[in-house]
């Protein structure tokens, strides 16, 4: 039988809904790994409770003790990360190299948290009024919750849950039903490190859970990366329930190039940002758009040979480029893109749907695809795709290309390859995207920064992690106080700053 992943409630494993179960698979094999029991409304509803009874201590708990205790959490993921690395290839496919770089950005957000104290300072003024102060707190919110994607199950949650923990919040992760036993492996360190029992839970399920965590009135806020459509409903639903939320949806990210770039580094730049993890990043390149004919077409010689010679295979394989998509599921939707590109006119140059791995032929591999001549009509242009899937989609003018990046639907990430600094320094003011590369083709900002799109690729006010996930997780409190030294005068029909 396989094993059953359990919730994780008040620091201890305890068992989900008696619903239908879902199954884990290995993507490089087809073989189950485990199962997963769905969490009811009533199952959110207990861990919600622990949450709920753990907040008022964890939220009064000195900032520089929580940040100690992040500091032992980050201790563990040091000493440990091929061992959740090598988790997280079993049941996503990534290759491991690829899971261990997944894990250091998060450890990033994890390092920026443990700043704790001086990230929740506030403001003070003297003398607002006569022998009047004011000053402002940031205080938690409560009981948070979070709902990451597939794609990285260690780095999504650990861009959450370290600044709502450093905060004074209590944390609810809702992992990907499809590679869940990560979000395990963090919540029983996060106990080892020494984080109080309630304070951080992991309830698992699809749909059904999402909806119960969506109208738990326990819940404050909620964090959510994920496609566009489930990301507006998200927010809808959290904001109609009086959530905050911030809800981080698809993108379709384009790399401009210039005439003056640098090919060889450009392709370079395309091959890692199109085809690592097998496309499944929301900031992976899908789109590359040359400036001119000429510049077209060297990319595109340059660009054939480089995707033909990609190595996929197993994540366990050292010598792996490329691993398995998440699911078979996954697998035939994007192949019904390519199938969709070619119906629709686009070029084909390099086809992916005919690869066949000797012993793995029931994985989930598909190999590297490259369209050339994509129009912005095309559904392989308009849509994300999630797979390793690369158009080249041709422009005259710098203006051109511009205008077209800025008319999509998502404004996730776009980045440009040139020699000319007057031109990045356009692009950069003039592209209507939240994270913007100059001769860097996948610009996830650090952690001290914070990450996310625009229009359709974020809903919501505030962007992830760094500084923004600390107003995201926080409420402002201003504290105006007097301590007069005589025996007051009467009734003041005045504002205080007006004596």
């Amino acid at each position: 039988m396989p094993r059953l992943i359990q919730n994780y409630i008040s620091g201890r494993e305890t068992a989900g809904s008696d619903g239908q179960r879902t199954p884990v698979f290995n993507p490089a094999t087809g073989d189950v790994l485990a199962e997963v029991a769905p969490t009811s409304a009533a199952g959110v509803r207990a861990a919600v409770d622990a949450a709920r009874g753990a907040a008022p201590q964890w939220a009064k708990t000195p900032p520089l003790s929580r940040a100690r205790i992040l500091n032992r959490f980050l201790r563990l993921l040091e000493e440990r990360i091929d061992d959740l690395a090598q988790v997280i290839t079993a049941e996503h496919g990534k290759v491991l190299s690829d899971a261990k770089g997944e894990i250091q950005r998060g450890m990033e957000v994890v390092e920026f948290a443990t700043a704790a104290p001086q990230l929740l300072k506030g403001e003070v003024t003297e003398n607002i009024g006569r022998q009047i102060d004011s000053h402002s707190l940031r205080q938690p919110l409560g009981v948070v919750a979070g709902i990451t994607p597939f794609n990285f199950p260690a780095m999504v949650p650990m861009w959450m849950f370290p600044v709502a923990l450093a905060c004074g919040n209590c944390f609810i992760l809702k992992p990907s039903e499809r590679d869940p036993s990560a979000a395990l492996l963090l919540a029983s360190w996060l106990t080892e490190a020494g984080l109080p029992d309630g304070v951080f839970n992991v309830v698992h399920g699809g749909k059904e859970t999402v909806d119960a965590i969506l109208h738990e009135p326990g819940i404050d806020a909620i964090s959510f990366v994920g496609s566009t459509p489930v990301a507006r409903y998200v927010y809808e639903t959290a904001a109609r329930n009086g959530k905050r939320c911030q809800a981080l949806g698809g993108a379709k990210n384009h790399m401009l190039v210039m005439p003056d770039a640098d090919l060889d580094r450009a392709v370079d730049a395309l091959i890692g940002a199109a085809y690592g993890s097998a496309g499944e990043r929301c900031m992976a390149v899908s789109v590359a758009m040359p400036v001119g004919q000429e510049t077209a077409d060297r990319l595109v010689e340059k660009l054939e040979p480089r995707v033909r010679a990609l190595k996929i295979g197993p994540g366990t394989d050292p010598e792996s480029e490329m691993g398995p998509l998440v699911t078979r599921q996954h697998l035939e939707k994007v192949r019904s893109y390519i199938d969709a590109g070619e119906a629709e006119g686009a070029r084909l140059l390099v086809d992916g749907r005919g690869l066949k791995l000797q012993g793995y032929e029931k994985g989930y591999f598909i190999g590297g695809t490259l369209f050339d001549h994509v129009t912005p009509e095309m559904t392989i242009y308009r849509e994300e795709i999630f797979g390793p899937v690369l158009a080249v989609a041709r422009a005259d003018t710098y203006a051109r290309a511009v205008g077209l990046i800025n008319g999509h639907e998502f404004g996730n990430g776009a980045s440009i390859f040139t020699s000319s600094g007057e031109i990045a320094r356009a692009f950069a003011h003039d592209i209507q995207t939240g994270m913007v590369g100059i001769n860097v083709p996948i610009p996830v900002p650090m952690a001290f920064h914070s990450f996310g799109g625009w229009k359709s690729s974020l809903f919501g006010d505030h962007h992830m992690h760094g500084p923004e996930g600390v107003r995201f997780y926080t409420k402002l409190k201003t504290v105006t106080s007097r301590w007069p030294s005589d025996v007051a005068a009467g009734a003041e029909f005045i504002m205080p700053t007006m004596k």
